[in-house]
């Protein structure tokens, strides 16, 4: 099992996925919208994922935000969205060439998904 760490990948890799995978989901005839009408600064927001994905994938403890309550705010999300959000994902990760990346962020956001899909639906349990 690959540990989060500053071995597993550099600062640039971590923005050359961030800005990938969301070049590409910007792109996307499903997600794009749903992205794009809620994203006013997408450099900032950029920056935001960037820190997200650094300290998931290095342990850097940067990301200061809490995205739950904003995902939740969502009207009519449906899991084939999410299984959407994680191919793009994974195509993204896997042309990056780092196995260890990949497999890290791979894993690391089909957790990001399945909890905000777990609390999309049950949004009155608290955040353990």
């Amino acid at each position: 099992m690959v540990r989060a760490g500053p071995d597993v990948c550099s600062e640039q890799e971590v923005e050359l996925l961030v800005r990938r995978f969301y070049a590409r989901v910007r792109e996307d005839a499903v997600l794009g919208p749903i992205f794009e009408a809620r994203v006013h600064d997408w450099e900032q927001h950029l920056q935001q994922l960037v820190d997200f994905w650094s300290a998931l994938l290095r342990g850097t403890s940067r990301f200061n935000g809490a995205p739950m309550p904003k995902h939740l705010a969502i009207p009519g999300l449906e899991w084939p969205m999410f299984e959407r959000w994680l191919a793009l994902f994974s195509q993204t990760t896997a042309e990056l060439g780092n196995p260890a990346m990949q497999a890290l962020a791979d894993e690391a956001a089909a957790r990001v998904a399945g909890s905000i899909w777990r609390r999309y639906h049950a949004p009155s349990f608290p955040i353990l």
